[in-house]
């Protein structure tokens, strides 16, 4: 029985990395590979401000591949190719995405903005706070 007045636990997802336990640049991450086949989920397009502020340009779902690919030629991502735009992306169940977009777009104020779902929002640990985020490299 929850007790009144407790905090939800977030959600803890597996965020991925790239080879070298690095963040995927999101002009590099090769969006051809077997990895992203059928791949559904969330994803977040940032860059680094002072190496450890993350400033977050874009929050997205869908087909992870479909989404970069697009967001790849989208031209107010491209004005931004100077700051070495990175990506994560967690494979998510559609029943959750719509509650996890909304958090993440709330939270985390993207430059570019989007109509966020209507959904009620779905804490999440986010990719960058440290060791309770599983990655795993492609």
């Amino acid at each position: 029985m929850e007790h009144k007045g407790a905090a939800i636990m977030p959600l803890i997802l597996e965020w991925m990395k790239c080879l070298g336990d690095r963040w995927c640049n999101l002009f590099d991450v090769r969006l051809d590979s077997r990895h992203f086949d059928e791949l559904e989920g969330v994803y977040i397009i940032w860059y680094w401000q002072k190496k450890y502020l993350p400033t977050v340009v874009k929050v997205g779902q869908g087909s992870i591949r479909e989404r970069l690919h697009q967001d790849r030629e989208r031209p107010s991502i491209l004005a931004l190719k100077d700051y070495e735009l990175l990506v994560t992306w967690a494979s998510i169940g559609e029943s959750q995405r719509d509650g996890i977009e909304r958090y993440l777009g709330e939270t985390l104020d993207p430059i570019i903005e989007s109509l966020l779902p209507e959904a009620s929002p779905i804490r999440v640990i986010l990719p960058w706070e440290g060791s309770y985020v599983l990655s795993k490299k492609i």
